[in-house]
């Protein structure tokens, strides 16, 4: 696939000295969706202003479908669409009234086809004479994903687009995000949660004090970094590891009732044979065996914060 977003060592520093982003490199495919975790004050933000000619970056480049942001700032925004995370409407204003607005901003004719296909879409059309005012919270995130699809972006972000929603609406969102790639639209999301990622994107990055630690496939990521673990659940609980078993680096949970072993499941060599006949020298008798693979989650904890509770380097 042709590749939309090329960013190289994008930079932002602002007036105290504080580093923004501190040489953010990406490339984005089109059609792709692409989930950007990080803690608040990563730097997720800053990164979708930067593109988006909200804050002007002080170093590095940025070209979406081959224009500059800066020297051609135009004709690199007519083919972007921004959901912002505040939900910022004029409440008095009909729906389909909003989105014509939205795209007589850019400058573009009016469409009617076009204005009832998005909102259709978006399964707003049964609400277009409605007032937004008059709309629920998870109605107001579809009317502004549908102000930015009204110029017909190639590049869609969204910055927190399920931020304050309940479970219900956040799936209602994942299955519009859906329909949006089957439609051929690219989008980058940025999101606290977890499981948004693992549920839709194709790849993640992970962004922290400005600082992009990785971008990669989701599922290979997961197989890359992923632990898994076995538990080992006794016959009878022990009161410590025995020493025999101590080079296996085993954990004991459950007032010694399991034992958990962490290993490389893309090893060569797991030990966990090795393992359950040492388990067996010991004079443990085993009640049952499972596995578990760690979440994304866990992944990204591990990466933002390091075992030790240090800060992750890239």
């Amino acid at each position: 696939m042709p590749t939309i977003l090329e960013i190289e060592d994008l930079r932002k520093t602002y007036g105290g000295g504080l580093e923004a982003l501190k040489g953010v490199s990406l490339s984005v495919e089109e059609g792709e969706i692409l989930a950007l975790l990080g803690p608040n004050g990563a730097g997720k933000t800053t990164l979708i202003s930067a593109l988006c000619g909200i804050t002007m970056p002080t170093g590095g480049r940025a070209r979406v479908a081959g224009h500059d942001i800066l020297e051609d700032f135009r004709a690199a925004r007519a083919l972007i669409g921004l959901v912002p995370q505040e939900v910022a409407l004029e409440p008095f204003m009909k729906v389909r009234h909003t989105v014509e607005f939205s795209r007589g901003l850019f400058g573009l004719p009016r469409d009617d086809a076009l204005v009832e296909r998005v909102l259709r879409n978006l399964s707003l059309w049964d609400k277009r004479d409605a007032q937004t005012r008059e709309l629920s919270g998870g109605m107001k995130r579809r009317v502004l994903i549908a102000k930015a699809l009204a110029h017909e972006p190639r590049l869609l972000f969204l910055d927190e687009p399920t931020a304050g929603v309940d479970v219900e609406l956040r799936r209602g969102m994942w299955e519009t995000v859906d329909q949006l790639k089957a439609d051929g639209v690219t989008m980058i999301l940025t999101t606290h949660y977890i499981e948004e990622a693992e549920a839709i994107a194709d790849r993640v990055g992970v962004i922290n004090g400005g600082e992009l630690l990785l971008v990669e496939e989701t599922g290979r990521l997961m197989e890359r970094l992923g632990r898994k673990e076995l538990l080992i659940e006794l016959h009878e609980p022990v009161d410590a590891v025995p020493e025999a078993l101590s080079r296996y680096g085993l954990e004991r949970v459950d007032d010694g009732a399991r034992l958990v072993y962490s290993y490389d499941r893309s090893a060569e060599r797991t030990g966990i044979t090795q393992l359950l006949n040492d388990v067996q020298k010991a004079g443990l008798v085993l009640r049952d065996l499972s596995t578990r693979q760690s979440s994304l989650e866990e992944i990204f904890v591990d990466l933002v914060h390091g075992k030790d509770g240090s800060e992750a380097r890239p």
